[in-house]
């Protein structure tokens, strides 16, 4: 094998293959922290500050050690990076005979069976829609890969992709009739046959705990798992290790039901008649609740009058529909599958309502048009260990955020990796010089009226500073839609001109297009700019963050938490509510310095990171920048006379 440290000097075939390459030693000292976790199929937890090169540090080894690697990352877009750009780079520089694959949820891909019965029943209301169904049609007479990210003139987020796809529940295996051309199956087959497979969260923990999606089949035969952006592994884990009943799933076998019937049934009328009073019942559900988003527990959600007897019609109605089908099953095999649903799904309900485990919570999501009953584990860690402890294997999980000042406890404790190896490198930017961290003065308290108006005069100066190339981070939807407002009337009188952008007038990948493109804009966003957002240059100099992103307290979830630790004679503010805003304001803070010859300001509006005891253990979690708290000094940095120093 070859040497780690002779690949990765200034002269080796990394540095002549990649452009851009550099020389970190921090990179070569995870690459071979990694490889020895390989070797002795141990688990490794790696904090790697921006900028160290973390992808490659774990793709070298895990190649070079050989045996099959699956790859896990937070989303679908950098699944796509791993697969179309970085491990290609690396297994051309190294010369390695590796097979890749990538797998997607079943979602991802067109599905004959239910595309053929969209073309003759779907409840398409809108032009578009139409014209978007002939195209996935066309798409799917001449793909290979069925993955609906190719079929370029329909939008992967448009509504008819449900009608063109198959879920975990309605897909009917190799009882389906197109089950030999599935799109799916071959897929699963390339990913069997890859030495490296590449997937996301979503679909491993799906497949961990559901053994549906083809992850399943994987992990036995892997040797090494990888688990890059590994602080979304703790939210991600809970949603699967919990259970939980959607209005979707609700209407989806109601309208498979009445589709199948229109095919196999059509001359028994109880069967649209129980899909359309289950539909009704679903909709009614909603409409218990005012709001358009609301999380709560089920003993707030039963203070609606209307939520138990719209809950008890819903069971009567998915039960009617459940008799319904089983008297028409045999008819055909999507007719057999919708019984399974609605008996499942029934089964599902009557458990949700009847849970009284003091180790979950149950609650109550509400959307605009949507409802969730969710079950969720208050500590995921005893479930995950079990998967950790089966086969023996290298397990690695990775991040840039996964330390509170060093310490991995906190993640230990929530993952059940209490006794895996930890190892921290810092960034190998020169932060003191590259950046300045500044705190206003005079700004009140977060739960104060007028907080955002504050926020707002107090970044004013500074965008004027900066010349706008700015980020404004918002814990809350809420307050980013405040400042967004605020911030245009203080620009017109003002007289600045810099383009605001606001998070939701388009998608995500535009903004940052859009953002890059005009180089003095002023973005919007809440938590979806958090995270996994690179810019690099000079277009963004300036990151603000309205206040510390704690948890709201009120969330379910978060709540039965608390108190299950305070309970136990805990300290679940230190223990859990600090480490998570931690590690999320160390993923906002990580947007302003993404090269080595980026400059930015950090600017944190939260009076409490200097006011409060435990601000200390936050700032100090940061990267190390010289710190402020005079709007001089900040245009001081802006207009090159702030004399460099080291940070004290």
């Amino acid at each position: 094998m070859p040497d780690l440290q002779t690949l990765f000097s200034a002269q080796g075939v990394f540095a002549r293959t990649i452009p851009g390459y550099r020389l970190r030693p921090q990179q070569v000292e995870m690459a071979e922290a990694i490889l020895r976790a390989i070797r002795a199929q141990e688990k490794l937890i790696v904090e790697a500050g921006t900028g160290t090169g973390k992808t490659l540090a774990y793709l070298v080894p895990a190649l070079l050690a050989g045996g099959k690697v699956v790859i896990s990352t937070g989303t679908k877009t950098l699944q796509d990076q791993l697969f179309l750009r970085d491990i290609p780079a690396v297994r051309d520089a190294l010369k390695l005979p590796v097979t890749v694959a990538m797998l997607k949820g079943r979602a991802n891909y067109v599905c004959h069976y239910h595309l053929e019965r969209a073309q003759i029943d779907a409840r398409l209301y809108h032009k578009e829609d139409v014209r978007y169904l002939q195209n996935i049609v066309r798409f799917a007479a001449t793909t290979q890969s069925g993955d609906k990210a190719s079929c370029t003139d329909v939008p992967e987020n448009a509504g008819v992709w449900a009608y063109a796809t198959s879920t975990r529940d309605n897909c009917l295996g190799q009882d389906c009739g197109n089950y030999k051309e599935c799109f799916v199956m071959a897929a699963r087959k390339e990913a069997l046959a890859a030495d490296v497979v590449v997937v996301n969260h979503h679909l491993f923990f799906a497949d961990a705990m559901l053994k549906d999606e083809g992850v399943s089949e994987l992990l036995p035969a892997a040797n090494t798992i990888i688990l890059d952006e590994a602080h979304q592994l703790p939210s991600t884990a809970g949603l699967f290790f919990g259970t939980s009943i959607s209005s979707g799933q609700l209407m989806e076998v109601a309208r498979d039901a009445r589709a199948e019937g229109l095919t196999s049934a059509k001359d028994f009328a109880p069967l649209p008649e129980a899909a359309n009073a289950l539909e009704k019942a679903v909709r009614d559900l909603r409409l218990v609740f005012p709001q358009e988003s609301m999380r709560l527990p089920m003993q707030r959600a039963e203070r609606f009058k209307q939520f138990d007897p719209a809950l008890t019609a819903l069971k009567e109605k998915l039960t009617d529909l459940e008799h319904a089908l089983a008297s028409q099953a045999e008819r055909a095999p999507g007719l057999d599958n919708c019984w399974q649903r609605a008996q499942a799904l029934r089964a599902m309900l009557a458990e949700w309502r009847a849970t009284t485990n003091a180790n979950t919570v149950r609650w109550v999501e509400v959307f605009s048009h949507a409802v969730h009953l969710n079950t969720t584990p208050l500590s995921i860690a005893e479930t995950f260990k079990m998967q950790l402890d089966g086969t023996p294997r290298a397990w690695i999980f990775t991040s840039a955020t996964l330390a509170v000042r060093g310490d991995f406890r906190h993640y230990q404790e929530e993952m059940g990796l209490d006794a895996a190896k930890a190892a921290y490198w810092e960034s190998p930017f020169d932060y003191a010089n590259q950046a300045l961290l500044y705190v206003p003065q005079h700004l009140p308290e977060p739960n104060t009226d007028g907080y955002t108006q504050a926020v707002i005069a107090a970044a004013l100066p500074v965008l004027r500073a900066s010349g706008g190339r700015a980020f404004l981070l918002f814990t809350s939807l809420r307050a980013m839609r405040e400042a967004h407002a605020l911030l245009q009337e203080a620009f017109e009188k003002a007289g600045l001109d810099y383009p605001i952008l606001v998070q939701g007038e388009s998608a995500r990948s535009e903004l940052l297009e859009r953002f890059r493109s005009l180089n003095n804009a002023v973005l919007l966003g809440s938590q979806s700019f958090w995270e996994g957002v690179d810019v690099r240059g000079s277009a963004l100099s300036l990151v603000i963050i309205d206040r510390l992103p704690f948890a709201v307290p009120d969330d379910p979830v978060l709540s039965a938490r608390i108190d299950k630790m305070n309970n136990e004679g805990r300290n679940a503010f230190m223990e859990y509510q600090l480490p998570q805003a931690v590690i999320t304001l160390k993923q906002g803070a990580g947007r302003l310095i993404r090269d080595e010859t980026d400059r930015g300001v950090l600017m944190i509006c939260d009076p409490r990171l200097l006011g409060k005891p435990y601000g200390k253990r936050i700032w100090q979690s940061l990267p190390p920048m010289r710190r402020t708290r005079e709007i001089g000094e900040v245009e001081a940095f802006f207009n090159g006379t702030l004399a460099q120093t080291a940070v004290g």
